[in-house]
């Protein structure tokens, strides 16, 4: 009876699989919490869930892996099947099954970096779905009254743009589609501002933006990143503005400039490649001008010669050819003449409008003393009552700007 009841006892003590299973799984997550391990991805699922579920193996062993949605969405990359990762995160058993696998809160690619990485997936998806197409870039305006620069409003490269602009050609409507071009709220401020163009064009169709320029000055890879994002890839893509990517420094290429209608190397060329120099135009003016008259001239020497061949064939008809040489010579004069006082037309035309619109420019009437002044994000002032004590502002000046911040009224205090 003794022997029976110790047995008995014994076995009451024997844990269940369950007991035993979650034991176990508190030890490995208690010792394997914070781990990285490399590998090859394998087998790779993408539930309607959102989560990722996948192995990771070597030559001789695999591990269980998953990622949930919310960790997977941060990653700038995209995992494949037969890819080479670093994987961090914790052990943990899966006691319904009772396999051990890995949580996984973050990757990253071996031998590349993320973000270039990232990049690369990127070009090569909307390579493929046509976005780089030539046939879907269109053509810059010859000379646009109204340019868009989607930047940021207190940046070197909106003043160096701006500068260009003025010196070439300084009587063109400049708007500035305020905008972050760094850091993750980036993105979709850029997209919103190729949004609000093509709303203003839609809204003022007799004041349409005709190009735009989306940009920003140097920096590094994470830097310039939001212009290497799939929104704003798309959004240039799907704009019927004319855009021109002006991203960093010459050696800098991001997704943006593949997709634009053209890339310049920096701000400063892309605000060049706008508009052309006025005084290079009026060169071209004179210079056409000039070849029309030539090759005009030589088309009536030809005429002369083939009438002299014509009067040395002919005896009897002597007065008739007189005539014709007569009527070729009036002729002559008269078209030299039409021809003339229409070029000389054309000529007092362009001046007329160039001086109307120097007249008409702003930048022309901050030259006379006058400022304007704008909320930090880029809205207009027309009233006092549009700001409020501690409110900074922007005071734009022919040349600079002004940053202020709104004092109270001492009057009203008092």
């Amino acid at each position: 009876m003794e022997i029976t009841h110790e047995v008995s006892d014994w076995r009451t003590k024997v844990p269940s699989v369950s007991q035993l299973t979650r034991r176990m799984r508190g030890h490995i997550e208690n010792s394997f919490f914070d781990i990285w391990v490399k590998g090859e991805i394998s087998n790779l699922k993408r539930p309607s869930s959102g989560h990722l579920y996948f192995n990771l193996k070597d030559a001789s062993a695999q591990l269980r892996v998953v990622m949930f949605r919310n960790s997977f969405s941060k990653l700038k990359f995209d995992l494949k099947d037969g890819m080479e990762i670093l994987l961090h995160g914790g052990l943990t058993i899966y006691e319904a099954r009772g396999d051990y696998q890995m949580v996984s809160d973050t990757a990253e690619p071996l031998g590349t970096g993320a973000l270039q990485l990232a990049f690369e997936q990127l070009k090569q998806k909307l390579q493929a779905e046509g976005l780089f197409d030539p046939k879907h870039k269109k053509d810059l305006p010859t000379l646009p009254s109204r340019i868009g620069l989607v930047t940021s409003p207190t940046g070197a490269a909106v003043q160096d743009m701006l500068n260009v602009l003025n010196r070439r050609f300084s009587n063109r409507h400049i708007f500035i589609l305020p905008t972050s071009v760094q850091g993750d709220k980036a993105a979709p401020e850029i997209v919103s501002a190729l949004q609000n163009a093509e709303e203003w064009n839609q809204t003022h169709p007799e004041r349409a933006i005709e190009v735009l320029i989306v940009g920003r000055g140097g920096g590094s890879l994470e830097d310039l990143w939001p212009f290497n994002e799939e929104i704003v890839a798309r959004a240039i893509f799907q704009c019927s503005i004319p855009i021109i990517s002006a991203v960093g420094h010459e050696i800098d290429v991001t997704i943006s400039d593949f997709v634009a209608d053209l890339r310049a190397p920096t701000p400063s060329a892309a605000a060049e490649l706008v508009v052309p120099r006025k005084e290079d135009l009026l060169n071209l003016i004179d210079h056409q001008q000039i070849r029309l008259l030539t090759i005009f001239k030589k088309h009536l020497t030809q005429l002369r010669l083939h009438l002299g061949h014509l009067s040395n064939r002919l005896v009897d008809p002597k007065e008739r050819i007189k005539a014709m040489k007569e009527k070729f010579s009036h002729l002559e004069q008269k078209i030299l003449s039409i021809f003339q006082y229409r070029l000389k037309m054309l000529r007092h035309r362009l001046e007329t409008q160039v001086s109307m619109l120097n007249s008409l420019s702003p930048l022309q009437v901050l030259s006379r003393g006058y400022s304007l002044t704008r909320t930090t994000e880029g809205q207009i002032i027309h009233s006092i009552k549009e700001v409020v004590p501690g409110q900074k502002v922007v005071t734009q000046l022919h040349v600079g700007q002004i940053y202020s911040e709104i004092l109270p009224n001492p009057e009203k205090s008092s």
